[in-house]
């Protein structure tokens, strides 16, 4: 309590002092005596003043703190540490509301004499129960003096709990049994929210007074405490919100990523599969003493920049159209034309039967002899050999097996420009769109196909700098688009080269490519070898695709490895 800006402490000193004053009067022989005990009730008072003002300051600064800090369990951790600094008490403990509203859950625990510090930062996890809120008949639960300090809001002050009535103390009691430490006075604050709501409990125990003896927490240190609570509650209450908002988005962009990944049923989790390899390297090179990275160390804020921008790098793919991304042979598109292509080849074989029937026909009704009839059968027996070698042959073609060498194409184009009659209409075996998609050197990917697909980095861009991103992740945008440009200038969607490519990208760059040669999943290509997965690394290197500092990096620490243990097949590490 506090009388005009002096607390009672001042208030109790200044009455000793008159009243010293008032009884050394009597005998007084001068005024100068009196003068000096008025001189010390203005020290007295004044120092008072000093010290109302450093707790004030104090707290500001405790409050300038407590809103700085966005990690929750250090700011859980400063409510517990400043509290017990105001009040000199030995422990502490901080009990946070269930999101339920059902029971307190332990978030902090210290203790000064036993040397305990749990929860928080102190890697010491806690594992006592949570308290009820409410017994098994759905009845608040009073007994417990934490529980209702919840329950009602109200402020406990005990002297002694081993002395006070109207609470269950059996936990601290047993405490004490089994550590040999005495639990004497206690302070029970609830933590309200701008709302007024409560969403924790603080309790501090065995105030200590300056020779170390325990006492009762004094009234003034209580306003005191009280104080610091509503600043701590609404810290809280900021950092939750904050934490909120960033689970909102996670769980926005992994949705997203989701759905991009789930419009293909053979992309299936290559967005999650890149953002873990992404977030192993940079974590490693946020582990390096020495060499090229030594000097590099991605902040908090980078990290999750970088996760961001892998989570999003492809969420451009969902404006592509799934025939193009799901392309697995040459003539799909909305489905695969190679059953139209072949159904064509076996109405060119019936037509041909039907004109061996006719041509043998006619020979009959002319009077041929046997060797004619031969030669008839014969001669269109190797037509429909041929024909059933070159429909095997445009079958083999539309799989992307293998490399369409200049020949191969050849023979394509050759087959292509052979005809057919059918109902008096003449046609070629291929149309000129199934030459093209079947002479498709290597992949099943047209050009134009190849710059829809390519497309999709430019579309992320493009949608990602729509969000407004907060300054600390304005990057993200940036960082996911960059993930197909190239060292030596021919990536996309920028051509960036060189110094151009920031870090960042240059990771997400060698965890994609290595995520899509080893994935085994894709429909076009059986699951490739680890070793060559390797081999067409040190090849893209070579070209200056990708950067070979960062691919060296992945390699000869291991974590290559250590992705391939958890992700691929078992057949996929044998030698070829």
């Amino acid at each position: 309590m506090s009388r005009n800006g002096v607390t009672d402490s001042g208030v109790r000193k200044f009455k000793k002092i008159i009243a010293a004053a008032c009884s050394r009067f009597q005998g007084a022989e001068c005024y100068a005596e009196v003068l000096q005990l008025c001189r010390e009730m203005e020290d007295a008072l004044e120092n008072d003043i000093e010290s109302k003002d450093d707790l004030v300051e104090g707290l500001t600064e405790i409050g300038l703190a407590l809103s700085g800090e966005t990690r929750l369990e250090r700011l859980l951790e400063m409510i517990v540490d400043e509290a017990r600094v105001l009040t000199r008490a030995d422990a502490g403990t901080l009990y946070i509301v269930d999101p339920e509203g059902r029971k307190l859950e332990f978030s902090i625990l210290q203790n000064d004499t036993m040397d305990v510090r749990m929860g928080g930062t102190s890697g010491n996890e806690i594992t006592l129960p949570p308290v009820p809120l409410y017994n098994s008949g759905n009845t608040p639960n009073k007994s417990n003096v934490s529980s209702y300090c919840a329950l009602t809001g109200e402020t406990i002050n005990i002297a002694d709990v081993y002395e006070a009535e109207g609470f269950d103390f059996t936990g601290p009691r047993k405490y004490d049994a089994a550590t040999g430490y005495r639990s004497k006075s206690m302070l029970v604050l609830a933590l309200k929210n701008h709302e007024q709501d409560i969403i924790g409990v603080l309790q501090l125990l065995n105030a200590l007074d300056e020779e170390g003896e325990i006492i009762e927490f004094s009234p003034d240190v209580v306003n005191i405490v009280g104080s610091l609570a509503s600043q701590a509650a609404i810290a809280m209450t900021n950092v939750q919100l904050i934490q909120g908002l960033k689970d909102l988005l996670y769980s926005v962009i992994q949705s997203i990523a989701a759905a991009i990944d789930a419009k293909s049923p053979y992309t299936n989790g290559h967005i999650e599969r890149v953002v873990t390899i992404t977030m192993m390297i940079a974590e490693k090179v946020n582990s390096l003493q020495d060499g090229k990275y030594a000097e590099v160390h991605f902040t908090e804020d980078e990290l999750e920049e970088l996760k961001l921008a892998a989570w999003m790098h492809d969420v451009g793919k969902i404006s592509i159209p799934e025939h193009v991304v799901d392309k697995s042979t040459k003539l799909e598109t909305i489905f695969d034309r190679v059953a139209l292509v072949d159904a064509r080849f076996r109405l060119i074989a019936e037509i041909i039967k039907n004109k061996q029937l006719q041509e043998t026909i006619a020979a009959l009704s002319g009077g041929s002899d046997p060797s004619k009839l031969a030669e008839i059968e014969t001669r269109y027996a190797a037509d429909l050999k041929q024909l059933e070698d070159d429909r095997q042959y445009i079958l083999s073609c539309n799989v992307p097996k293998e490399f369409m060498s200049d020949d191969r194409i050849a023979r394509v184009k050759d087959i292509a420009s052979r005809t057919y009659e059918s109902n008096g209409e003449t046609f070629n075996w291929l149309t000129e769109d199934e030459v093209k998609n079947l002479c498709i050197r290597k992949g099943t990917l047209t050009d134009s196909e190849r710059k829809v697909i390519e497309s999709h980095a430019a579309i992320t861009h493009e949608m990602l700098l729509r969000l407004p991103f907060p300054k600390r992740l304005a990057r993200v945008p940036e960082y996911a688009a960059g993930h197909h440009e190239k060292l030596d200038g021919s990536g996309y969607p920028n051509g960036l080269k060189g110094n151009e490519l920031p870090l960042q990208a240059r990771i997400m760059a060698v965890a994609d490519i290595f995520e899509a040669l080893t994935a085994k999943d894709r429909p076009y290509k059986k699951p490739m070898k680890l070793s060559q997965a390797i081999k067409i690394l040190g090849f893209m290197i070579k070209d200056r695709h990708i950067d070979g500092d960062i691919c060296k990096l992945f390699i000869d620490t291991g974590l290559y490895m250590d992705y391939a243990k958890a992700e691929l097949d078992p057949s996929q590490f044998e030698d070829e």
